[in-house]
């Protein structure tokens, strides 16, 4: 039920007139997902619940078990791994590793961001699950609980198999996650070049087109096959904001380079964070009944910020909803109901509204007036003092 608000509320939704919904952006991406870290909004969704196939992309979920392992103490950065005749066989891009060498986990953290090391990623899986088999049977269990529901892994590297998918939203999640839950790390996937032990010269470069370019651009994963087209998983900063973005099936290296530029710029020229709501901003009042009073405040329980589009105007709207009347006692502070906020194109914000203050249960003349008046209002008659 949504009720009377005050010009608090009314405040709310005429503050954000200047919110303006965004132009579409139109990729030529098969897939592609735009979503907003900071504010927690989905900007852009083509397709991106789709498994496709991945390739290097998912080297991102291998990035996050070796991660997850340094954290709870496995391995360190100096541990070595050995390398498999298995590893060392690895096609495509790699960092030329052998079956004499011991690299550090540093070094294959490099090898995998940088130069998109295939055989990386297998001396990974088999140093910490003892085959490529067992360790895809591990990420497919660690995607189940963090939330990958498109997600399929039959390989360390996204080496091609029609058992190998992922999500465009799901790249997205394991992205946000490697930016969040490892900051120590995340550092990695921003350096422009690694050449390990000097093999491999022409292949020492990130193949990420946005690194340096000034944008905010520090990561995450480029990929590239016949099947999968070329895809890049980023992510980019620009003052308080950050966003992850993730794009496949483009048909060149340069289409995915301005596609890339052009989707990060979108993001952030056309849509403003703007804070809607304030808390303790008190925005409704809501009827008491048998209280020593006949009505309290609602507050709003905490700040409110979204991301609103930027080109044409449009309203946001904002509603209290709460049953009422409400019997006392109440408690300061006490969740009453909902603001929900909605602006057309973007999903409800939903925050919780509490009391103002305490209300105690009146006495019997207090309850009485306050019955009253409640009945009263309720009919459209106006109350008289009770004498």
């Amino acid at each position: 039920m949504t009720h009377r608000i005050t010009a608090a509320l009314a405040a709310i939704a005429m503050a954000a007139l200047t919110a303006l919904p965004a132009q579409a952006f139109e990729t030529t991406a098969r897939a592609a997902y735009v979503y907003d870290m900071t504010t927690g909004t989905e900007l852009l969704a083509k397709n991106a619940n789709e498994p496709l196939p991945p390739a290097s992309m998912s080297k991102l979920m291998t990035l996050n078990m070796l991660f997850e392992a340094l954290h709870d103490g496995r391995v360190t950065m100096d541990t070595r791994f050995g390398v498999s005749s298995h590893a060392a066989s690895m096609g495509g891009s790699t960092m030329y590793l052998d079956e004499r060498d011991r690299p550090t986990v540093e070094q294959l953290i490099q090898g995998i961001i940088v130069q998109s090391g295939n055989d990386a990623c297998v001396v990974v899986a088999e140093g910490l699950a003892g085959t490529e088999d067992a360790f895809a049977d591990l990420m497919n269990e660690r995607a189940e609980d963090i939330g990958l529901d498109d997600s399929h892994f039959a390989n360390a590297s996204g080496w091609p198999d029609p058992e190998h998918r992922m999500s465009m939203e799901d790249l997205a999640t394991v992205a946000a996650r490697l930016v969040t839950e490892f900051p120590e790390l995340y550092g990695y996937f921003a350096q422009k070049e690694f050449g390990f032990d000097g093999r491999a010269p022409q292949n020492r470069f990130n193949r990420n087109p946005l690194l340096g370019l000034g944008i905010g651009a520090d990561g995450l994963k480029t990929g590239h096959t016949q099947e999968a087209g070329y895809g890049l998983v980023g992510s980019a900063a620009q003052g308080d904001r950050r966003v992850v973005f993730v794009l496949s099936g483009l048909d060149s290296a340069g289409a995915r380079a301005q596609e890339s530029e052009r989707i990060v710029n979108w993001a952030f020229r056309q849509f403003v964070e703007k804070t809607v709501a304030e808390e303790g901003q008190r925005v409704a009042t809501a009827d008491v009944w048998l209280g020593n009073t006949n009505e309290v405040e609602l507050v709003v329980s905490e700040n409110v910020s979204m991301l609103v589009p930027a080109t044409k105007q449009d309203d946001i709207t904002a509603r209290a909803v709460f049953d009422s009347p409400i019997e006392a006692p109440l408690a300061a502070g006490q969740k009453i109901g909902e603001l929900v906020i909605t602006l057309e194109g973007l999903p409800e914000t939903r925050v919780p509204l509490t009391t103002a203050e305490a209300v105690p249960r009146g006495g019997f003349v207090p309850r009485l007036k306050t019955a009253a008046g409640v009945l009263m209002r309720r009919w459209g008659v106006e109350a008289q003092p009770l004498q």
